[in-house]
């Protein structure tokens, strides 16, 4: 009697270890990607998320994800930002969210952003993270063309024979070995984390136009109302959004003083995480803990150095890819297609505003 239950306990867990790195896909690539270009220092930035995957596992009990936020994410690999410019938004978003779901505000002010501006915005990040990627790829044709046809190839498999998708980590371990191979295995580095220079006055306009303003509608929409509906479809949890917003605003004000990335929920990460495999917190639990060994031991500039420009390149060409699909599912193509492109010759603040006005002008 008791061997089926074995059977079970050790499948039931293998599944939370598979999903623990669903999301993976998202964090890594954007994450890796403004390290690579900005002043982002991957330790501190892969230690508070592997902080919070844990915290938030065991909170809220189910796979909550952690992920970066995506506007900053994009606009920090696409225009190289300081430290201090990336901080001030956290430190914006982080008072403003925590505000917002303290004082219970969330509904009165989502209501505010159409659905098609927000796909605007996704659909205007897609098309400035895909630039981005061509600019990598362009450097190293060889290594990006191999990490796409491994991506595909899974994308095949899992289509056919719902085989899980772990392309993420089998382009991580080539392009790792690659690196071993042609300039030697790093030294291992301990982390060091000291608290960020305060952002200045300049810092926080700046961000506040370029930064705070196109993250808001995702905020307000993707990391809120649609994970909390992703959260009972899945895993028939109720969490109200402005719980959502607390556990964001906490995340953001603890993190971002001592080099964190800002950071929020999803639901594409939710989905990432049950797609395969999770059900329980315990997944998000043990992703942290891969994520902490991460940036203890191997988050050093030496072990940037080891990956191939070409494997930032591809992911983030998926990422991007998958920013404008989701851009694409629009009741309102004119308004979504001319915000896009006017984030991407301008930046996503002035089209955000554009589609604010033009939406208004249109439902009049």
């Amino acid at each position: 009697m008791n061997e089926p239950e074995k059977t079970y306990n050790s499948n039931a867990i293998l599944h939370e270890i598979s999903g623990s790195m669903g999301n993976f896909a998202t964090v890594l690539p954007i994450v890796l990607g403004a390290a690579l270009v900005s002043e982002v220092d991957l330790g501190p930035a892969l230690l508070f998320f592997g902080v919070w995957y844990i915290v938030m596992g065991i909170h809220y009990g189910i796979p909550m994800s952690v992920e970066p936020m995506k506007a900053i994410g994009a606009i920090a690999i696409a225009e190289e930002l300081t430290s201090g410019e990336i901080a001030a938004s956290g430190m914006i978003l982080g008072a403003a969210l925590l505000a917002l779901g303290l004082f219970r505000g969330f509904r009165r002010l989502q209501g505010l952003i159409p659905e098609s501006v927000v796909r605007g915005v996704q659909l205007g990040l897609g098309l400035i993270l895909l630039r981005t990627s061509l600019g990598f790829i362009s450097q190293d044709l060889f290594f990006s063309s191999v990490s796409i046809g491994i991506v595909l190839l899974f994308l095949v498999a899992k289509s056919r024979w719902n085989l899980p998708d772990l392309s993420i980590l089998v382009v991580f371990a080539i392009g790792i070995g690659y690196g071993i191979f042609t300039k030697g295995a790093p030294e291992i580095q301990m982390i060091s984390i000291d608290l960020l220079p305060v952002p200045g006055f300049v810092d926080f306009l700046w961000s506040g136009w370029h930064l705070v303003l196109p993250q808001i509608p995702l905020a307000l929409t993707n990391a809120t109302v649609a994970a909390a509906l992703t959260a009972q479809d899945l895993f028939k949890k109720r969490i109200k959004p402005d719980q959502l917003c607390v556990s964001m605003g906490v995340m953001n004000l603890i993190s971002v003083p001592f080099g964190g990335f800002p950071m929020c929920h999803g639901a594409g990460g939710l989905a990432a995480h049950r797609r395969f495999g999770a059900k329980t917190g315990l997944a998000t639990v043990i992703g942290g803990v891969i994520l902490l060994v991460v940036a203890f031991f191997f988050a050093g500039p030496e072990a940037l150095a080891l990956l191939p420009i070409g494997l930032f390149g591809a992911l983030l060409l998926f990422v991007a890819l998958e920013l404008g699909r989701c851009g694409l599912r629009t009741d309102a193509p004119l308004l979504t297609g001319s915000m896009a492109l006017l984030a991407l010759f301008t930046n996503v603040g002035v089209a955000f505003i554009f589609g604010i006005v033009l939406a208004e002008v249109m439902k009049r």
